[in-house]
């Protein structure tokens, strides 16, 4: 039976086929180099405290450009192979990340298998359409400015359907429900929070007015 090619739907679920695909590859690569164990995750943060020395984990998730959840994880993963090591930072929530000799010991074979994936990248992305580094790079950008999660509740027929079927709906907050019905109206989300403001306003300027005009009815209070 033939199926249709996948599409936008299905994007996820591609996205994460391919991201297992690449690391089961390098991950083999690492096993070859007698590596076992060396998961590709780790290398970014190896890389970058191989290049700057020992970094804060919120520093590390800046540099690899992913959450501070994800590089804790790594971390933390990383330390239970003897990788890495941490220390206390400034403050007690502070945690500073180093390189351990263990590590440091791998990274002549880490730095030529980091050429060779590199060139390797490289030839792949010449093969494609359009370069898959460039347009990862596109899609968090736009994910940034709109994340999906918005991008789907922005769609009019889901609160619809939803409510149709009966369903609490207890995922879908009445932040997303109020973007889908304001996009679907073509309102720019700025022009909502500038009225959203002004609003506020008004009424933080009526409180005070009432509040006032409260307090010269009354008169002063008289003491004990």
């Amino acid at each position: 039976m033939d199926f249709p090619a996948p599409g936008p739907e299905l994007l996820g679920t591609r996205l994460r086929h391919l991201i297992d695909l690449m690391d089961a590859e390098v991950a083999a690569v690492y096993a070859d180099l007698g590596l076992e164990g060396f998961r590709p995750r780790f290398a970014a943060v190896v890389r970058v405290l191989a290049a700057s020395g020992p970094h804060s984990i919120r520093d590390l998730a800046r540099a690899i450009g992913v959450t501070h959840s994800a590089a804790s994880q790594t971390v933390a993963q990383m330390a239970r192979q003897d990788l890495v090591a941490l220390a206390p930072g400034e403050d007690a929530r502070t945690r500073i990340v180093r390189l351990t000799s263990r590590a440091e010991a791998l990274l002549p074979a880490l730095e030529a298998e980091w050429d060779a994936t590199a060139a390797a990248a490289a030839e792949l992305e010449a093969e494609l359409s359009f370069p898959l580094s460039a347009l990862v790079e596109e899609t968090l950008d736009a994910l940034g400015r709109r994340p999906l999660r918005r991008r789907i509740a922005a769609d009019p027929r889901l609160a619809a359907r939803i409510e149709a079927a009966g369903i609490e709906a207890a995922g879908i907050e009445a932040a997303e429900i109020e973007a889908a019905e304001i996009e679907a109206a073509g309102v720019e989300t700025a022009r909502v929070e500038a009225a959203r403001t002004d609003r506020d306003r008004t009424d933080s300027a009526r409180t005070d007015h009432d509040r006032t005009g409260a307090a010269r009815v009354s008169g002063p209070s008289s003491g004990g």
